[in-house]
């Protein structure tokens, strides 16, 4: 009777160590739902899966392998000004007789400069444009004005009181606005010898970007701003 009290003794002492183990695990154990913080000042990281971006990564966006040319003054308009094209066709009456046909010009590099008399930046751009006409003119260059949409007699008397000594034609109709995309007024486009566009410009521009102009249609010939 004595042997099998031990046993039972045992087993009840065997119960209650077992009980406090567990009970002791509970309240000092480690919290599985509670993260450890992290460190002052460092991110957060969420985990992705081998191979894939984080979610809040963003993937830089690739060069373009084929950015259009930029013309003088840094514009793009007029899809590129032609440029590297052959010249749209240019065909209007002149003022006080005849005709300018961008045609009959081939061989010579041409500087076409479409405008309106509401043009403020043409007070300062002619006298430039003169300056040019007049110290390349026995190198061939020819520069040609074209009015878009308003009447011989206005057109006369602006070309007279800016002194232009270059032809200006008259795009009554505005075909040639429209072939040439001659949109931001005043636009310049510089055609080479061979008829071929190899620069241009919207208006407001100085004599070193006129140089430009004209450098890139007379490559033979060193070209100077004054």
């Amino acid at each position: 009777m004595g042997s099998r009290l031990s046993v039972v003794a045992g087993l009840l002492a065997g119960l209650l160590a077992a009980g406090a183990l567990l009970l002791g695990f509970v309240f000092v154990g480690p919290d599985p739902v509670r993260s450890t913080p992290s460190p002052a000042g460092s991110a957060s990281v969420e985990p992705t899966s081998p191979g894939t971006a984080s979610p809040t990564s963003t993937a830089a966006a690739p060069a373009s392998a084929s950015a259009p040319p930029v013309a003088s003054g840094g514009s793009q308009v007029t899809e590129n000004f032609h440029v590297g094209e052959a010249a749209p066709p240019l065909k209007v009456a002149q003022v006080g007789g005849g005709e300018i046909d961008l045609a009959n010009l081939e061989g010579k590099p041409v500087w076409v400069n479409f405008v309106q008399t509401t043009c403020e930046a043409c007070i300062t751009e002619f006298p430039l444009m003169n300056g040019f006409a007049a110290r390349y003119a026995d190198d061939g260059l020819v520069i040609v004005a074209v009015d878009i949409k308003e009447e011989e007699g206005d057109v006369a008397a602006f070309a007279t009181e800016l002194g232009a000594t270059f032809p200006f034609g008259l795009d009554g109709d505005g075909a040639a606005q429209q072939a040439w995309g001659a949109y931001g007024l005043p636009v310049h486009f510089w055609v080479d010898a061979s008829g071929v566009v190899r620069d241009g410009a919207l208006g407001g521009i100085g004599a070193d970007i006129m140089a430009r102009g004209v450098q890139s249609i007379m490559p033979g010939v060193e070209v100077t701003p004054e």
